[in-house]
């Protein structure tokens, strides 16, 4: 990166110059008008004066004579508005980040505009250079244009830091150490810093000192990111934050991808990604064409369980889903990640009461399985294995028909409506109880202290096992049947009884949306968040159908239908935003993912198990 000259003969406003006239200020030494480095033609120089191009050439002379003279084509320009000068910054910025120099100097003198003041122009060329002494004189310069006048202290900062770490590099250890002692240190500000800097002198060569202080060395790159840094306290009239256009183009890209209701594809930062000339959409009628992320078309059909199937739920890895039913078994399935099919791996057998819920250790070594409301037993099984590591129970008077994994995988806890409510450790020993807390569903945040528990009260309080503390953070009007966690611990999503699907905030403790469309009665219907970012949310219903929602929106975008009787839970694969599971009463366990049909066939198979709205 070339340094830039400090323009000279300039006014110092930041405005636009709206009479400057052609031939009004001269450029020396190599250096824009603009702050922009001159470049060269066939080896000789050439200089720019707001962007007219002086080589040398008589033509060239007589051009720019002829271009000021009366009766020319230059009409009185228009003022500008604030935006519009903006607007003309970020481009020259841009091209000047490009090397575009003598099209950035075209573009000021023709607009009036200056990119920068000439005192920052000047700054950044001494910074660039390693000029530090003058450097440090412009923050003279400087301080007058600056909201807060205390920043000057930290950009002499890093100023002084730089010049440091250079002179260690360059083995100039007498004159660093004179910089620590005699620069630095008076400043009298992050003395924490300082120390760290001194320790720096015990280095015995470049590489050990770049290693150390997680430093690029000497040259372009380090100041380009002080200069970055630098930026960040000077007002955006005097110099631009850099690539201040890309910026504002990525904020745009990634904001319309938020916005988008149907997108399911990883949210990428970079713009050679996508076309800046079109608004991103992903409407319902172009679902078709994004299928390929998003589950909407029955590719497989489990028919391995023999009566209705009550639970199901992916691997934290996506590479299993196990499935638990009426018919006293869980099957564990081996997901495909490439076909994104299944197939059989496991049978866990013996559950007298049938299956009711399952949770996945954090690593996915066990996986503990409940059963309904007068179940008093739970099972922990080892999945690699497919061994029975414990079978807990405590008492035959108890309902065990919930549970959750601390985070630390060693503990659980588990509960149900007659009162129970354990914490447990992997051998089932009871480490924790709480008395009196009829408990319908179960979550622990990452904390590893608290639990989350939905009771009969309609609410959802937090329990310390800790301190024995507890507190309300969820009030409903209905009997919450259960609620599941989105994996930052912000939101939840809670299935209530005659109401649907809510989304509640935990840190704010406020209802944030109720969606519609799904059909929820008394049964017990497990909800889910999915897909990349966890932007969307589905849940089974009672009128046979899976249903999804963007989490911004309250209407349903798909309605996914195959199924013959209430859908009792869904599970969105966690690492393959494309492919989610259902578990239904009519004894299946459908697998949703891409449709398979190119873009030019006919849909109407499509439409056969996922109505869109639009």
């Amino acid at each position: 990166m070339q340094a830039n000259g400090a323009g000279q003969g300039q006014d110092s406003e930041l405005s636009c110059l709206n009479n400057t006239q052609n031939g009004d200020s001269t450029s020396t030494g190599g250096a824009h008008s603009n702050g922009l480095i001159a470049t060269t033609n066939n080896g000789n120089a050439v200089s720019t004066n707001n962007g007219i191009v002086s080589t040398g050439n008589s033509d060239a002379s007589n051009a720019t004579t002829s271009n000021s003279e009366p009766g020319s084509s230059m009409k009185k320009k228009k003022r500008l508005s604030q935006s519009e000068e903006d607007v003309i910054r970020l481009i020259g910025q841009h091209l000047h980040d490009l090397g575009l120099n003598q099209t950035v100097d075209l573009l000021m003198q023709e607009s009036g505009c200056r990119l920068e003041h000439p005192a920052a122009t000047k700054f950044r060329s001494h910074v660039m250079e390693g000029e530090w002494d003058k450097a440090e004189s412009d923050l003279n310069e400087l301080k007058a244009l600056m909201h807060s006048p205390g920043a000057i202290v930290r950009m002499k900062f890093l100023l002084l830091q730089q010049k440091y770490l250079e002179y260690l590099e360059d083995g100039k250890v007498l004159e660093a150490l004179q910089v620590l002692r005699a620069e630095l240190t008076p400043l009298k500000y992050n003395t924490e810093r300082i120390h760290v800097l001194s320790g720096y002198l015990m280095c015995s060569h470049a590489e050990d000192l770049r290693a150390k202080s997680e430093w690029e060395g000497k040259g372009t790159a380090s100041r380009s990111k002080l200069l970055d840094k630098l930026q960040t306290y000077l007002p955006p009239s005097v110099m631009l934050p850099p690539r201040r256009l890309q910026t504002l183009l990525r904020q745009a890209v990634e904001l319309q991808r938020e916005r988008c209701l149907y997108h399911n594809t990883k949210l990428d930062g970079s713009l050679g990604s996508v076309s800046l000339l079109l608004d991103h959409v992903c409407s319902s009628s172009s679902l078709y064409t994004h299928r390929k992320q998003f589950p909407c078309y029955t590719q497989q059909i489990l028919t391995e369980h023999c009566n209705e199937v009550w639970f199901c739920k992916f691997s934290n890895d996506g590479t299993k889903l196990a499935t638990g039913s009426k018919d006293t078994t869980v099957i564990v399935w081996q997901v495909d990640a490439e076909t994104q099919q299944l197939k059989q791996l496991k049978t866990l057998e013996g559950h007298a009461y049938g299956v009711s819920y399952l949770a996945w250790s954090p690593d996915d070594t066990y996986l503990i399985a409940c059963g309904p409301d007068d179940c008093s037993e739970l099972w922990l099984w080892n999945v690699q294995t497919g061994e029975l590591r414990t079978k807990m129970t405590q008492s035959h008077e108890d309902s065990l028909t919930s549970v959750a994994w601390n985070p630390d995988g060693k503990r659980f806890v588990t509960g149900g409506q007659r009162g129970q409510f354990y914490q447990c450790d992997l051998d089932g020993n009871l480490l924790d109880s709480w008395e009196g807390v009829r408990v319908q569903c179960l979550w622990c945040p990452g904390d590893g202290r608290t639990v989350l528990a939905s009771d009969t009260h309609q609410r959802i309080r937090g329990y310390n096992f800790e301190d024995l503390t507890d507190r309300n953070i969820v009030q409903e009007d209905h009997p919450i049947m259960s609620f599941t966690v989105s994996k930052n611990g912000r939101l939840a999503l809670l299935n209530v009884a005659t109401q649907g699907v809510h989304l509640w905030d935990l840190q704010d403790r406020v209802l944030v949306r109720k969606y519609q469309g799904v059909t929820q009665g008394f049964y017990t219907i497990h909800s889910c968040f999915g897909g990349h970012n966890e932007d969307f949310i589905a849940s089974g219903s009672e009128d046979h159908k899976v249903y999804i929602w963007h989490k911004r929106s309250e209407l349903p975008i798909a309605e996914l239908t195959g199924h013959t009787r209430t859908v009792n839970c869904v599970s969105w694969n966690p690492v393959l935003p494309g492919l989610m599971a259902s578990a239904s009463d009519d004894g299946t366990v459908r697998i949703w993912g891409p449709a398979p049909f190119p873009d030019t066939q006919d849909s109407e198979g499509l439409n056969e198990c996922c109505s869109m709205d639009s």
